[in-house]
């Protein structure tokens, strides 16, 4: 039988119940096992996960250990090491719809003018989200949807998927390592270790656009993110708009479209002092915090050297 997939897992000192979730989903998968395979990447987790987790039950299965830590890092390993024309990027904390790898091959099939790929976010939280944290859960990854869409634009975040169980075609993949590998910015996209940077799932699907495929999004595709309490507290939320701010600033430098730094003014000064009055306490130290990561970004392009250069900002 001829295998379709790579499934990828990419995970640093991952949550055990949540891993296990993430596994158990694999298990019940509707398509069988020959036509996929899955590879775990232990992102430099302190203890080694092989002797952690079983992945016996799965007859094309294997770990590979990749040090330099960073998620950007642990796909590229991940890339490096799958066989197949088509790859799933699995979170460890993504639980799967039990015909999530049967949707994927029949989108592949039926969609070969798309490079990039992904599906409907639900969210399953440890505690209920506080009343003031609505606003910002898209944040989190969560995205849902009733309507097929695809373009061949970046920039496009309509039709971007999100990393979150992300579907890309292998020469997607191994033309979004070869740019990672002549732009050291790009490693620093993504998470790593406890840094809320982001960007690099936008730039891997954009990287199909470069290869003159498109990306979309599929109502039919589902998984559920497992959402620890944590990640509910203000001061992480506010940390990860500062994060995804700064990175998308950066992101779209990388990708020809340089942020305009902002023309601070007593006209601008008063008006902003006079917003913020309006607003409530949340409210501004979310706007602050967006802020914060816009002029951290423009100031990290003012220092880089080439593509990154000071003419560009």
């Amino acid at each position: 039988m001829t295998m379709h997939l790579s499934v990828i897992i990419c995970t640093h000192n991952p949550r055990k119940s949540y891993i296990e979730n993430v596994i158990d989903s694999l298990k019940a998968q509707t398509s069988p096992f020959q036509h996929w395979e899955l590879i775990l990447v232990d992102n430099a987790s302190d203890e080694y996960l092989k002797d952690k987790i079983n992945l016996k039950w799965h007859p094309n299965s294997r770990f590979i250990r990749e040090e330099k830590l960073g998620l950007t890092s642990a796909r590229l390993a991940g890339i490096r090491e799958s066989q197949a024309e088509t790859l799933v990027f699995v979170d460890d904390d993504n639980v799967l719809d039990v015909n999530y790898i049967e949707e994927v091959i029949r989108i592949s099939n039926e969609f070969p003018f798309l490079g990039a790929w992904g599906g409907q976010i639900f969210g399953k939280y440890e505690v209920p989200p506080p009343e003031w944290a609505e606003p910002y859960l898209p944040k989190l990854g969560i995205r849902e949807f009733d309507q097929i869409k695809w373009s061949n634009l970046v920039h496009q975040y309509e039709t971007t998927p999100c990393g979150a169980g992300i579907c890309v075609r292998k020469r997607v993949a191994e033309e979004y390592a070869r740019l990672v590998s002549e732009s050291s910015e790009r490693l620093k996209l993504g998470r790593i270790g406890q840094a809320l940077t982001a960007g690099e799932d936008s730039d891997l699907a954009f990287t199909a656009c470069d290869v003159g495929l498109g990306m979309g999004i599929f109502p039919s595709l589902k998984l559920t993110h497992l959402i620890p309490s944590k990640r509910l507290e203000k001061t992480y939320l506010i940390r990860l708009i500062e994060g995804m701010n700064y990175s998308q600033r950066i992101l779209d430098s990388l990708r020809g479209k340089s942020p305009i730094p902002r023309k601070i003014t007593w006209t601008s000064k008063i008006k902003e002092f006079y917003y913020l009055r309006r607003i409530s306490k949340t409210k501004r130290e979310f706007y602050l915090a967006q802020q914060r990561g816009f002029d951290r970004a423009v100031e990290t392009l003012r220092d880089t050297t080439s593509p990154l250069s000071k003419d560009n900002v």
